[in-house]
């Protein structure tokens, strides 16, 4: 865990930060694990919550690159099946009724944040949520 989402990132930057040009930009994926960690998932939250300290330190190291973090909340992709095996519909409709906004994330809601984090030039050090409201439940 720690070297995939963290020594990763943190490899990518060192690396490939010198290649881009100065209008460009860096996106990583946090989690809501950072916010709201679950039991037996302690490295799981220290790793989102590194991240995003990362975030914050290289959007002031790599100036004017920006640095910016989607932080996802519960998204249907396949790992669920995995995690859930037959019970995977009925554990994320259960997973939807707490969220504020009534359904499970899709893919293409992360997708959307990382086009915004990537585009807007006025954007950096930031983290951003996308994550039905769950930070508030």
């Amino acid at each position: 865990m720690v070297e995939s989402k963290l020594y990763g990132p943190l490899l990518l930057a060192k690396y490939g930060a010198p290649r881009l040009p100065v209008i460009g930009s860096i996106t990583f994926t946090s989690g809501i694990a950072a916010y709201r960690p679950a039991a037996r998932g302690s490295v799981v939250a220290a790793v989102n919550a590194a991240v995003e300290g990362l975030v914050r330190a290289l959007a002031v190291e790599l100036a004017p690159i920006r640095v910016n973090a989607v932080s996802p909340g519960w998204v249907d992709t396949s790992i669920w099946t995995f995690v859930a095996g037959d019970k995977k519909d009925e554990t994320l409709s259960a997973m939807a009724k707490r969220l504020p906004v009534g359904r499970i994330g899709q893919p293409d809601d992360i997708a959307d944040a990382i086009c915004f984090l990537m585009g807007n030039t006025f954007t950096t050090g930031t983290i951003l949520h996308v994550e039905g409201g769950h930070r508030l439940v």
